[in-house]
């Protein structure tokens, strides 16, 4: 017997990796998660890692940056262009000759934006000193899965009692969405706060009448939440808090069993 869960209460795809991303009513899922998520990734011309705002002390601007494709991105054809908008307000795309160099002097490191490819590539996470963190107060390598740019899985799934949850915990916080950067966010059939994610690992998803996720694990958190984004404040208090309630776990990853459109207000089931 199936479980209701709630329905799609927003998507989200980034485009570009660490870069604020772009807000949809409807978009394809293939088996390589929402069409066009991290399609494309800043590369460090130094070492070859990606660049990522999980490492703030060497890329501490990515948020300030934003990026959406000049056009829908379609199942089949030629992934489109991507227009990036600045700091400072001005856009370039990903089809301009001096993209790199423009992008470079802007973070004020060389980069080069590339499309992901065959082979796995590396980045760097920042550990806080913070209690309950697998490290503290250092650097680590992570490699990413084979032909991405995502951290971890294909999909990220967050529901609004987890925000709830949070919220009620750390008042003062600011839990809003877009710290989290997830894919799908799930508007929970009842009105309770709390980790409901927590009981979907192992289990399967449904969304709509077709498209299946496998629920893989839950996300853990890193120091990417705690970053000012525009009038968001840098605050500590929001990985603190979910360290402190759920492990660190805001939300959970998943595979794609079956692919097809995703609606805001599709139906979830489990």
């Amino acid at each position: 017997m199936s479980t209701h869960l709630g329905s799609v209460l927003s998507l989200w795809h980034y485009p570009v990796k660490s870069m604020m991303g772009q807000e949809l009513n409807a978009i394809e899922l293939t088996e390589r998660g929402l069409l066009g998520d991290r399609a494309y990734a800043l590369i460090d011309s130094t070492d070859g890692k990606v660049a990522t705002a999980k490492n703030p002390r060497k890329w501490p601007r990515l948020f300030d940056f934003s990026a959406t494709f000049v056009e829908p991105a379609r199942v089949t054809g030629k992934l489109p262009s991507v227009r990036i908008t600045l700091p400072n307000g001005s856009t370039v795309t990903s089809d301009q000759v001096d993209l790199d160099q423009i992008l470079s002097k802007a973070l004020n490191r060389q980069v080069t934006l590339r499309a992901a490819q065959r082979g796995a590539v590396k980045a760097e996470e920042y550990w806080p000193d913070m209690e309950g963190l697998d490290h503290r107060d250092t650097v680590t390598d992570f490699t990413l899965p084979e032909e991405t740019f995502f951290d971890c899985a294909m999909v990220h799934l967050l529901s609004t009692a987890t925000l709830g949850r949070l919220q009620k915990r750390y008042p003062q916080g600011r839990f809003e969405v877009r710290r989290f950067r997830p894919n799908i966010v799930v508007e929970a059939a009842s009105s309770e706060t709390g980790f409901i994610e927590n009981g979907w690992t192992g289990q399967t998803l449904t969304i709509g009448d077709d498209v299946r996720l496998s629920i893989t694990g839950p996300c853990g958190r890193c120091v990417m939440t705690t970053l000012a984004q525009r009038e968001l404040p840098k605050d500590s208090g929001i990985l603190r808090t979910a360290v402190q309630e759920n492990m660190g776990h805001v939300g959970v990853y998943a595979a794609v069993l079956r692919g097809g459109t995703i609606r805001r207000g599709d139906r979830l089931t489990l």
